[in-house]
């Protein structure tokens, strides 16, 4: 029988990586790298029950929408956020686990491009 992921699942997958720790984003739980948001419990009433928010960049959200729309979607009020929701109880541990270390790469590049701003 599958096992259905929640955010207990994400965060197991997310102890496993480097840097990223437990915060909050808007009120929700999260999971951060260097202030940056890699996963969230989706706040705002359009997501579904069961989703988490995972970042990611818009070309890469494109390709998941396209590949598999019964796991991953978005919602207007996510349209301009690179983020892409995720149906929990849809998505595999080892799917998921791509997503959180893809998450983390762009967290941290985001973080890095910031830096560099700044010289």
């Amino acid at each position: 029988m599958k096992k259905t992921a929640n955010f207990e699942t994400v965060r197991k997958i997310a102890a496993e990586l480097p840097g990223v720790e437990e915060s909050t984003y808007w009120g929700s739980p999260a999971l951060k790298s260097g202030g940056k948001m890699v996963a969230v419990i989706p706040t705002h009433k359009s997501a579904e029950p069961g989703s988490v928010a995972i970042s990611v960049d818009f070309d890469r959200r494109a390709e998941l929408l396209e590949a598999a729309p019964e796991i991953y979607y978005v919602k207007p009020h996510y349209e301009n956020y690179p983020v892409v929701l995720v149906r929990l109880n849809r998505v595999d541990e080892e799917s998921l686990r791509d997503l959180l270390k893809g998450a983390l790469r762009f967290a941290n590049a985001s973080r890095a491009k910031g830096k560099r701003k700044s010289s």
